[in-house]
């Protein structure tokens, strides 16, 4: 999708959605290749319509100067509700849409065991390893020079794996990483596997999550958007 385009009302690859829902679209700053696409495959699944405003803040000033009024820090994803309010932060998004719509069983509910693991790695794989990716555009955010930066990506990178081999040393994944049922976390982990060292340092540091991550990707409800969102894979 273009920069700065905005695909409205229903995406493509959604079920059809109520009529109250398809009257109120939620709003998605996001871009390819992005954290925002594990919230796109969300919101497919849930079959929820949404408005898709494009731009890849850490490459372009115009994509940061569109999100800037909804949210300060001109990150992507930020989830603009039916009624104004915003959310950011993917972990929350995520455990917010599935929550709204337990129906769909893509969180374990509060009083489920599964509970305590799923809130313990999604928020690990948003501060261990996602929060690291905000480093690379621009080192000097961690007061290193630009002559630094190859080293400090490696370096980056490096934690990164570690970070993806220390959760896959906890984890005991069924069919899905928590067991029998899909969940966000399964979204979260197939996106942001994908950035950054990618997904062939993924397999390395994670067999254990690796095919149950392909399995992910072969989702059939979520075939066409993993292909239009991550082309170069």
């Amino acid at each position: 999708m273009a920069s700065g385009r905005a695909s409205i009302l229903v995406n493509s690859f959604s079920e059809p959605a109520s009529e109250m829902s398809a009257l109120n679209p939620l709003t998605l700053y996001g871009a390819a290749a992005s954290g925002s696409v594990a919230v796109e495959a969300t919101l497919t699944l849930l079959g929820l319509p949404y408005q898709l405003i494009e731009g890849a803040t850490w490459a372009e000033a115009s994509a940061r100067e569109r999100v800037a009024p909804a949210n300060a820090m001109r990150q992507i994803p930020t989830l603009v509700l039916p009624g104004g309010e915003v959310m950011t932060e993917s972990a929350a998004i995520l455990i917010y849409l599935a929550d709204l719509h337990p129906q769909a069983r893509l969180a374990p509910m509060a009083d489920d065991p599964l509970r305590r693991p799923f809130l313990r790695w999604m928020l690990y794989v948003s501060s261990a390893i996602y929060s690291l990716h905000w480093i690379k555009p621009d080192v000097k955010r961690i007061g290193a020079p630009d002559s630094a930066r190859k080293a400090v990506v490696e370096a980056v990178h490096a934690r990164i794996a570690f970070c993806w081999a220390h959760m896959d040393s906890q984890l005991t994944p069924g069919h899905w990483l928590l067991g029998d049922e899909l969940t966000v976390l399964d979204l979260y982990v197939a996106t942001v596997s994908r950035f950054g060292p990618w997904r062939e340092c993924f397999y390395a540091a994670a067999p254990g999550m690796a095919e149950v991550i392909r399995r992910v990707d072969e989702e059939p409800r979520l075939a066409a958007l993993w292909r239009e969102r991550f082309p170069e894979d």
